[in-house]
């Protein structure tokens, strides 16, 4: 009997050996930065063709290190799936340069044209709006501590008494530079390209953070997902914040674009967002001297809980969508600045685990989650461009879906906060 045992136990561990080096044989697997190894890949290239020969579409991945003032040393991986092209930045959070796809481009012009490294950044500066020195990424997340305004928030320190602390715009995450990073490309089909990256948010008496990030897309597709893991490693219950702060400009937004959602309660932030409440979703040309406006939405979602937004140029033949999960990410933000072209003309679509206010005003009204210690929370996000008048068509029919005979609750003034 215990001989028939051993044996059972060898089989059982060959068996399992051999699913992990199956699945291992079924994936392309290249680490490319290693904090815990002190490893980077200066430089590198990766062509489908030797990768997954059966794939109909070739695809590529490459990673460069860019030069020249505040982007020297700034890291970037590229990756063209056949139709649609991004890239990200490592260095920068994991945040989304851009995408592309033939004429359509997600992302902006910025007045910040380097893809300016963290260490010339000071969060602090212009009483915490620092942030806004390397603002001009397609997509950058904000958090993780907070990602609201810039002011005094109250915390318990070292010694268990009440202090303060100064909450900076945004946060920190988007500056963070990345610890892991790796490729991961699945040799049969649908051969999903996928780029990880992990992003520390981490102090001695303070949070412990840390986020685990995958951009990924299928070979030919217009489609890509970001998917996103948040871990309080720490002992001690933490609050965190997330926020994905996609920005779109000239090309998808134009005098008479408009965005689409279905919306079961929409607010302004301000006294200046009210005065346009009634125009929320049509967008202006550029205009010189425009000040922001930002709207606060509760969208509704699918019988799964799901929702859909979505962005489209005048001509609504061209537009981008985003989808996610409400039981993950229950808020969104739309952020209008409609300024002049050379000022940064940009939208922002900001689906969030909260509002972007002071955390402290999140605070008051439940919308700041914490995280138990060792528990995690995942958060995904799916983007698609969509190109030609009736793919738009039917993207508008699906939202319209989902709102159904339900109504939009339109708040005319700021919620009060005092």
């Amino acid at each position: 009997m215990k001989q028939f045992r051993i044996c059972s136990f060898v089989l059982l561990a060959f068996v399992a050996f051999q699913s992990i080096a199956n699945a291992d044989h079924h994936k392309y697997h290249k680490v490319l930065i290693s904090s815990s190894n002190s490893a980077r890949v200066k430089k590198w290239e990766l062509n489908g063709r030797d990768v997954t020969p059966d794939c109909p579409t070739n695809w590529s991945i490459t990673k460069t290190t860019l030069h020249g003032g505040k982007q020297e040393g700034v890291e970037v991986i590229t990756v063209k799936n056949g139709k649609l092209e991004f890239a990200v930045s490592p260095t920068r959070g994991m945040g989304v340069l851009y995408v592309t796809q033939g004429d359509v481009r997600l992302g902006w012009d910025s007045p910040v044209k380097e893809i300016v490294h963290p260490r010339h950044i000071n969060l602090e500066s212009r009483g915490g709006l620092g942030w806004l020195e390397g603002f001009n990424e397609w997509m950058c997340r904000c958090g993780l501590e907070s990602n609201g305004g810039p002011g005094l928030d109250k915390f318990i320190n070292n010694v268990g008494d009440e202090a303060e602390m100064q909450l900076t715009l945004h946060g920190k995450i988007a500056n963070i530079p990345a610890s892991e990073v790796e490729v991961i490309v699945d040799k049969k089909a649908p051969y999903r390209i996928r780029i990880r990256g992990r992003v520390d948010e981490k102090m001695f008496y303070g949070p412990k953070l840390e986020l685990q990030t995958e951009i990924s897309t299928v070979p030919g597709s217009n489609t890509f997902q970001i998917a996103d893991e948040l871990t309080n490693v720490g002992a001690s219950e933490q609050e965190y914040e997330m926020l994905y702060h996609a920005n779109y400009g000239k090309g998808l937004l134009e005098g008479g674009s408009t965005f689409e959602a279905a919306i079961k309660h929409i607010a302004p932030i301000n006294a200046t967002a009210a005065k346009a409440i009634g125009t929320y979703n049509v967008y202006k040309a550029p205009t010189l001297g425009f000040i922001e406006e930002v709207f606060l939405i509760h969208p509704y979602g699918d019988d799964h809980n799901r929702t859909t937004i979505m962005l489209q140029n005048k001509a609504k033949d061209r537009a981008v969508s985003m989808s996610w999960s409400l039981d993950e990410i229950p808020y969104l933000t739309v952020w209008k600045n409609t300024a002049a072209m050379k000022d940064g003309y940009v939208t922002g679509l900001e689906p969030g685990t909260n509002f972007p206010n002071h955390r402290s005003i999140e605070r008051k009204f439940g919308r700041v989650p914490k995280l138990k210690g060792g528990e995690k929370v995942r958060m995904a996000i799916d983007f698609a461009i969509h190109v030609g008048g009736k793919e738009v068509q039917a993207l508008s029919g699906d939202i319209k879906s989902i709102q159904g005979d339900r109504k939009t609750t339109v708040q005319k003034e700021p919620t009060k906060v005092d």
